[in-house]
């Protein structure tokens, strides 16, 4: 595949030019393993296009990834999903539509909703992995939007930490009977397209979605796609993008999405397949010792309070070994594979987890998880950006939560701004071990 960007980049830099732009570092480095990256690193001068305004070399990339994605448009963002959340959530605005949402999002929806403005109704999940992770039906989509006295769109969250996918193909035919746009933060899941059958939300009838390349892709970190299926979003998406995004997007993370669009057309699937055979082979051979959540292949995440350990230790005695992971708490470890994980990397972890798996003690059931509904005592942009102080939990009782800190990413908020703290909430907030919470004054 043609790679405009990073072709443009490397041309520039081999004439050798007398840099009188920006940046400062005029395409040298400082004598560090960085060095090689400065020469590439450019503004928008003639011939590099404009990311919010693209016609030229950046345009081409992305018509790249949404040829590839099978999509009606793709934009890129340098700054994360987070842009692209903030992107989605400002083209729901725009159409004066109700957010409702499924409660297990990541911190960026909650603050993209206090900048906007936003007032969100929440669809409670089923429970499954404690405050990671939860499960909805599209009868529970339906239901909340038939109870909706506006037009809504719905917000969901897929797969989520623990790698749970949602029935996006269902959830989306209950949302266009409906006439609601579905949204997916697919921030975990920029793989998906590459499994035949197509896993990725576009394919099953999302409206826009988020993919956050760096995840699960060869891509720099900051590196996102924002997909969407209707033509109406794409003739959008890129002015209201630029509602929230640097006037300096990083050509570097540019280059970074052009190229990996080639490695999803030439590498993609066979490294996807190679890595998800590899993946079923290291489960079976360590299901003796150590139990699996079921989700996406590429999470492989441990039930460790249910094999015998904490989920923090595990995750200590793997550093111990060198192999460092993605998150844990009490009764999960959670490892993140990528397209490119070597078998030898694999077999590196499976030997580890064998010698860990003898120092397990007794399994432990995790506490269950539920989360009461809270009262909304003022929108969330009233208490976000009002005055607050922090305090420890157990004086939060009864105050009305200011910060969208709270919960980890993504996962299932015990409280968001506005609402009203209560014994509950606090009970789950030492479980998680938040020490203090920031409330309105």
């Amino acid at each position: 595949m043609h790679t405009p960007i990073y072709e443009f980049l490397t041309r520039y830099a081999a004439q050798d030019p007398l840099r009188m732009h920006m940046p400062g570092h005029k395409g040298r480095g400082l004598g560090s393993a960085l060095d090689a990256a400065f020469p590439l690193d450019i503004t928008e001068i003639p011939g590099a296009d404009s990311l919010f305004d693209a016609a030229g070399i950046i345009a081409e990339s992305e018509a790249n990834a949404a040829a590839w994605y099978h999509t009606a448009g793709t934009v890129y963002s340098t700054a994360g999903s987070t842009l692209c959340i903030q992107t989605m959530l400002a083209l729901m605005q725009q159409e004066h539509r109700r957010v409702l949402a499924v409660r297990n999002v990541h911190r960026a929806f909650l603050t993209a909703s206090v900048l906007l403005g936003l007032e969100v109704e929440w669809i409670y999940p089923t429970y499954t992995g404690g405050i990671l992770s939860g499960t909805v039906t599209p009868a529970q989509i339906a239901a909340a939007l038939d109870a909706s006295p506006t037009p809504a769109c719905v917000y969901v969250t897929s797969p989520d930490y623990l790698g749970h996918c949602a029935d996006i193909a269902g959830i989306a035919a209950v949302c266009h009977a409906h006439q609601a746009p579905l949204l997916v933060d697919n921030a975990h899941g920029a793989h998906l397209g590459l499994f035949s059958p197509s896993r990725h939300p576009i394919a099953l009838g999302a409206d826009l979605c988020c993919d956050s390349a760096h995840k699960m892709l060869p891509a720099l970190t900051g590196c996102a796609y924002l997909h969407t299926s209707q033509p109406r979003y794409a003739a959008r998406a890129k002015a209201a993008m630029s509602l929230f995004g640097s006037t300096s997007p990083s050509y570097l993370l540019l280059a970074s999405l052009d190229l990996c669009n080639a490695y999803l057309a030439e590498h993609g699937a066979a490294d996807l397949a190679r890595v998800t055979a590899a993946l079923t082979m290291l489960r079976q051979e360590l299901s003796d010792c150590w139990r699996f959540y079921p989700g996406e292949p590429l999470h492989l995440t441990i039930c460790a309070a249910e094999s015998g350990m904490e989920g923090t230790e595990l995750a200590q005695r793997l550093e111990g070994e060198g192999i460092f992971c993605e998150y844990a708490d009490r009764d999960f470890t959670v490892l993140l594979c990528g397209c490119p994980t070597t078998l030898q990397e694999l077999q590196r972890l499976q030997d580890a987890l064998r010698r860990i798996a003898a120092l397990r003690g007794q399994p432990r059931q995790p506490e269950p998880f539920s989360l009461p509904v809270p009262e909304q005592v003022c929108s969330m942009r009233r208490a976000a950006l009002g005055d607050y102080e922090t305090v420890p939990v157990e004086a939060a009782e009864d105050r009305i939560c200011a910060g969208v800190h709270v919960p980890c990413p993504p996962a299932i908020p015990i409280a968001v701004s506005g609402e009203r703290i209560s014994g509950a909430c606090i009970n789950i907030f030492r479980r998680y071990g938040i020490p203090t919470v920031d409330v309105v004054k």
